[in-house]
Order: C-alpha cells, then structure tokens, then sequence
C-alpha cells in the first residue's frame, strides 16, 4: 500500500509550536504516549503489519525547503534555530510499538525523547483512519468525490453567511488525506468569492471567515494560516512537575517565556475548569488573547470564563473564545448566536468537515499521553487528563480518582 503521510508538515501546527517549548523547557524529558479507541473497534487481521509498514516508511520523510520556507513565513514565532533542528530531524520508527490481540484489539505506544515522540501522534492517528476507511471499502466503493465537493461548498457557504469564524482542525480523524485536502482547498475557494446572492438577487458578503487550517501541509499547499493552540499533554506533564492545582498557571507562563507572547489561545481544561479558574491571575488573564473550549457544556464555559474576566477587571469583550469540541455546522451556528458578541470566537472544526461522508462511519481515536519522567536519570509517573468531560478521561483509573478528589469533585 502507498505511503499515506509524506510530508513532516502534514502534522498539526500545535505538534511544532508544543516541540519547541518542549526543546526549551524539557529537553531531556521522557513520555510514554498510549493509543485509545474510543469505540472499542475491532480492526481486521493483519492491521498491525499494515499500520507498521506506514511507520516504517515515516523513516523517509525529511522537511523540505519548501516547509522551512512556509513555516518561516506563516509559524513567524519559531526561531531560526527550530528549523535548523528540525532540518536533523528524522522519526524513529523503533520509538513505536504496535500490536494487535486474537480479538483484533490495537495495542500502540510510542516511547522515547518527548521532542522526539511528539512528532508521532498526527501521522498515526490518521494513518490508523485513512487505513480503516480503505479496508472497509469505503474510499472505492462508496466515495463520490462529486458528491462530497457539492455537500463541502454547502457547509462552506452555510458556515461564512452565518457569520462562523472557522478553520479546520480535521487531521486526525480524516477521511483520508484526499479528502482532506478537498476540503481546504474548497473551503478557500467559497471564501475567496466573497459572499453570495441571496434569493433576492442581492450581493451580500461573507460575515464569516476561513483563516486556515490546524494541518501546516495544507495551509502551505493553498497558502492559508496554520491554526494552532497548545496541547493538553503540556498540562498532563506538568502536574507531575508542580501538582494539579499549579500546573496551569506555569503551562502558562513557561508558553507565554518562550513565545513571548505569540500564540496566545491556552486550552485550559486538562484537570477540569474549577482547577484552572482559581488560580487564572490577572496577568496572565491578560497575557493571553483568550481561551479554548474543548470539553464541557459550551454555554456553561463561556458565562464562566466572561465571570471570571469581570472578577479580573478585564472586559471579556476584548478577549477569544475559540470552540473546538466536536463541533458540527449546526451546533456552532447555535454558539455563534449564544456567544453575540461578548467574546470573539471562533470555531475549530474536525471530523464534521474531515470525515463527514455519506455511508461512512468516522472513527473515534486519541493518542495521549501516559507517562513521563524529567530526565532519563528520573522516575516515570503516570500522567492522566481529566477534562471536563467524564468520556474523555484518559490515564490511571487510581490516580485519576485521587486527583479528583483533591479537586473536590
């Protein structure tokens, strides 16, 4: 089978921004990231060999100048001495360990140097769905690439004439990397037109937008922004560092030390809102342009997070609110029209434009990470992420349960 990801950038851009805090704050920590399947699937036989032959191939796929150069031009907040490592940069395909019981049940974990294991999660998790979709069928017999193209324009023009601010975040769980890119280049092309003619016969521009997407291959193919956060695993590494009721807050200040202030969106619930919101200072309230919602019941996230800048003095008017859990058309037109202006938000969307095709289940798959020590001369611990979501609980069931408690929840 041919090789699915070829390319370094077809990885998300949080995977770059979250190694290059790594390479400065942590560089001779080590991780053990473990993969879930949310649905329990049952892959067929001989999943693993395939799945291993992928990885395998990674070996091969170097940056390019081309890369180098988008990223320079588009990721402004990485140095020059980034790219010049990422230039060394090779996957390490012993890194990962895959394997599959009688059951048909995956087993996959990927261990090693965190700046070096990090690079693994994007590649796997839609190498795994792209490989699925394959073997089932449904890419030759039930994709109709006409079709799709037709119901992809109709979500691009329902989302910018309903005033949706929105980027694809739809790596991991795609479709396939086709699909994929059909997808960008169709969202750019609805938004490049500028509006459209109601029934009226009337011009009315977009009062939404398509910024970019989380994918850096695709920004760079068709020139758009790669749209990045950072990544719960920060937090999950941290607790063991500085506990559960700290960790936020230095996340927060070791990103904002090293990116000077760039990339201001903080995913902040990793150990649940409560955890993050009573230790939210003001300077670092300010710091950052906003917030990511990506767990929880939106509307209940946003009256808190509006609260707790009224309590720091700072008009929530002035600040983001980017919403990214699970999201489809419907439910983020709904936001939008909840949200009316208090914050700026905007909306992360993944498998609804990525994996919404007719006939086709998509998959629900993470990598997370579940151990870590500072340096290989320390201690593992186990790493686990709680969320504000109880179907999104991740890691050591006992530590999970005692953490929780310490919360009080």
């Amino acid at each position: 089978m041919k090789q699915i990801v070829t390319h370094i950038t077809d990885n998300d851009a949080y995977t770059f921004s979250c190694q290059y805090y790594i390479l400065q704050k942590y560089p001779r920590g080590e991780v053990e990231y473990t993969f879930f399947d949310r649905n329990h699937q049952r892959y067929p036989a001989g999943f693993a060999q395939l799945l291993q032959e992928q990885v395998n191939g990674m070996a091969n796929v170097t940056v390019t100048d081309e890369e180098v150069n988008f990223m320079r031009r588009k990721m402004y907040y990485l140095p020059e001495w980034y790219f010049t490592f990422l230039r060394g940069y090779r996957f390490n395909p012993s890194e990962v360990s895959i394997s599959q019981d009688e059951e048909g049940y995956l087993d996959i974990k990927v261990q090693g140097k965190w700046y070096s294991t990090i690079m693994w999660e994007m590649p796997i998790l839609s190498t795994i769905s792209e490989l699925m979709h394959t073997l089932n069928g449904d890419i030759a017999e039930r994709y109709d690439p006409v079709r799709e193209e037709e119901r992809t324009r109709a979500k691009a023009i329902r989302a910018l004439s309903n005033g949706l601010v929105l980027s694809d975040f739809g790596v991991r769980r795609r479709f396939s990397k086709e699909h994929q890119d059909m997808v960008v280049r169709m969202f750019k092309e609805v938004s490049e037109q500028g509006g459209y003619t109601d029934e009226d016969g009337n011009w009315q521009p977009w009062t939404g937008a398509f910024p970019g997407t989380s994918g850096v291959y695709f920004a760079m193919k068709y020139d758009l922004t790669p749209i990045g956060t950072m990544s719960h695993q920060l937090v999950e590494f941290e607790e063991n560092v500085s506990g559960v009721f700290e960790c936020n807050f230095n996340v927060m200040r070791k990103f904002s030390d090293v990116y000077d202030g760039d990339n201001g969106i903080y995913l902040y619930d990793c150990f649940g809102d409560k955890v993050f919101f009573s230790n939210l200072s003001k300077r670092m309230a300010m710091m950052y342009k906003g917030l990511r919602v990506d767990s929880g019941v939106e509307e209940e996230q946003l009256e808190k997070i509006i609260a707790k800048y009224h309590s720091l003095g700072i008009d929530p008017a002035t600040k983001q609110i980017v919403y990214s859990n699970g999201l489809n058309l419907d439910r983020a037109i709904a936001l939008h029209r909840y949200t009316a202006g208090r914050m700026q938000d905007s909306y992360g969307i993944g498998t609804h434009l990525t994996c919404d095709v007719v006939g086709c289940k998509p998959m629900n798959i993470v990598i997370k990470l579940t151990r870590m020590r500072i340096t290989e001369l320390r201690e593992w611990h186990d790493c686990v992420k709680l969320s504000c979501d109880k179907g999104k609980t991740v890691g050591n069931p006992e530590k999970c349960k005692y953490l929780l408690a310490q919360i009080g929840e």
